[in-house]
């Protein structure tokens, strides 16, 4: 009887660990130090503030994340010029199909080649945001 009813008495919860974390400190911190070991904190991107204690007391690594607000802003930009260089395309496409269906022979090579003469001033504009682009990458976005 007694083999009957250690087989129906189960545990229930969590299962003891190996080597429990038992021994705790505090320390206080003033409002100056706090806002700094909270800016440290955020910038690590951990999720327990424990474990980022115990990881700069013991020298692990750790690891911290600084967004350049400069570069996401360039990004952005230059995204959104992107988006622009694709919509200059299909309306180019859209006015040289245009001007060889309406117009005369003449007349459209007129306008054609004052079309050319923008797009000779675009492609310059271009480089130039590219030459500034590689500049920009060289000088804040190299890795070290």
């Amino acid at each position: 009887m007694e083999e009957e009813n250690k087989k129906q008495i189960t545990k229930s919860g969590r299962k003891p660990k190996i080597d429990p974390a038992v021994h705790r400190y505090s320390f206080n911190l003033n409002d100056e130090d706090n806002a700094k070991f909270l800016a440290l904190f955020d910038q690590s991107e951990m999720k327990v503030i424990a474990h980022f204690i115990t990881a700069c007391i013991f020298q692990k690594t750790v690891k911290t994340v600084k967004i350049d607000m400069d570069a996401v802003e360039y990004h952005t930009g230059l995204t959104k010029f992107f988006g622009q260089f694709r919509g200059i395309a299909t309306n180019y496409n859209q006015i040289v199909k245009l001007l060889n269906a309406n117009f005369s022979d003449k007349k459209a090579s007129a306008y054609l080649y004052k079309l050319e003469k923008k797009t000779i001033e675009l492609v310059q504009v271009t480089k130039e945001v590219i030459r500034l682009t590689q500049e920009f990458e060289e000088k804040y976005l190299k890795k070290e």
